[in-house]
């Protein structure tokens, strides 16, 4: 299973960013990271929706959608190790996370999502965002193959 973040904004040297890639680099799925521009225009209506256009087309072409979204389902650990063990045994050749900017996800790519995921109700900031999914994908990885880096 390949695995694609999209997100919106670019990537700044630092602690953040080597914390994402120490976990990505631990995956035995390749993840390819795609980064599009944050919109500047005048409304956050607008900034969505062309930030919505530039992530759907960052997209692989038939992936399994998930968007990161503060509204979104609440799954602990095992829960979205599950999720992902169904999606990969069941076929799933390309799976997709989504990450919108400071003005969240247009509600196009939520309606097309096979799964909208929060990592809690609090707002984080979408750098961050990053590292925490590549760690939640790691874990996942790490329960699926038996390995004790997660604990119960």
């Amino acid at each position: 299973m390949r695995i694609t973040i999209a997100a919106v904004g670019r990537w700044r040297s630092g602690s953040v960013r080597r914390l994402y890639d120490d976990y990505v680099r631990r995956l035995d799925w390749p993840v390819a990271l795609r980064e599009v521009d944050g919109g500047r225009e005048s409304s956050a209506a607008l900034r969505r929706r062309r930030e919505g256009e530039r992530l759907a087309a960052a997209l692989p072409r038939g992936a399994t959608v998930v968007v990161l979204d503060e509204r979104g389902d609440q799954l602990d650990s095992a829960a979205f190790a599950a999720r992902l063990q169904r999606w990969r045994d069941g076929g799933t050749r390309d799976l997709a996370f989504v990450i919108g900017g400071a003005d969240g996800l247009d509600g196009s790519l939520k309606e097309g999502a096979a799964l909208a995921l929060a990592f809690g109700r609090q707002t984080w900031p979408h750098l961050l965002v990053r590292a925490m999914l590549a760690e939640q994908l790691y874990r996942a990885y790490a329960i699926s193959i038996g390995h004790p880096y997660h604990r119960e």
